[in-house]
């Protein structure tokens, strides 16, 4: 942990968000001053393991920070985001940024209100496989985006279009650098989970 870091915090330190602290405990720019989680065991656990303080309540971050990552359950992102921007803390979100457009609109005007700055986190396209894309497609004609790997529960708190379409658009959006003039879904039935899948199509 770097002594003069910048001030960091995590909020939910289930599955990503334990990332999230490892990653801001080995940097050399930063320094994790709290991580926050309502499971007390949980928070303790991830606390020790990068040399942090452990606490069920985030809002005792106040003061405390100037930037924080938020990895708690969709739901509760633009709750949690609103009451760090308002304390004037930039912060970074987990992705999708809110459950709902208008309320991801709302953070996105009080963080320009309260200049501060607010990020999703995107990390797919910070992939190596996709930045080695960068200046190697220089005008796409046809994207075709298949997803491989087994169903994790840990996504249903919305649906496949924000947990996991969403990194895809957002990695098409970064490489094609246009703006969307059209789009089109169809629905196909998963013979794998029996639901829904939502398919669509961005026009270049």
């Amino acid at each position: 942990m770097a002594e003069n870091g910048i001030a960091s915090g995590v909020v939910g330190v289930g599955y990503l968000g334990k990332f999230h602290a490892e990653k801001y405990g080995a940097s050399t720019k930063a320094r994790l001053v709290a991580v926050a989680d309502i499971d007390a065991a949980r928070a303790v656990a991830v606390g020790a393991t990068v040399d942090a303080a452990a606490l069920t309540d985030y809002r005792e971050m106040f003061g405390q920070v100037r930037c924080v990552s938020i990895a708690v359950p969709t739901r509760l992102h633009f709750q949690v985001a609103r009451d760090f921007i308002e304390a004037g803390i930039d912060v970074l979100v987990e992705k999708p940024l809110t459950a709902d457009i208008a309320e991801a609109r709302e953070l996105v005007q009080l963080a320009q209100a309260k200049n501060v700055i607010l990020q999703v986190g995107h990390l797919e396209r910070f992939n190596p496989a996709i930045r080695r894309l960068e200046g190697v497609i220089r005008e796409p004609k046809f994207v075709e985006c298949h997803r491989l790997a087994p169903f994790v529960e840990r996504g249903t708190d919305v649906d496949v279009v924000l947990d996991l379409m969403i990194h895809d658009i957002d990695v098409i959006a970064s490489l094609v650098r246009a703006p969307v003039e059209r789009v089109e879904a169809i629905n196909r039935i998963s013979p794998m989970r029996g639901s829904i899948l939502p398919m669509a199509a961005l026009p270049m």
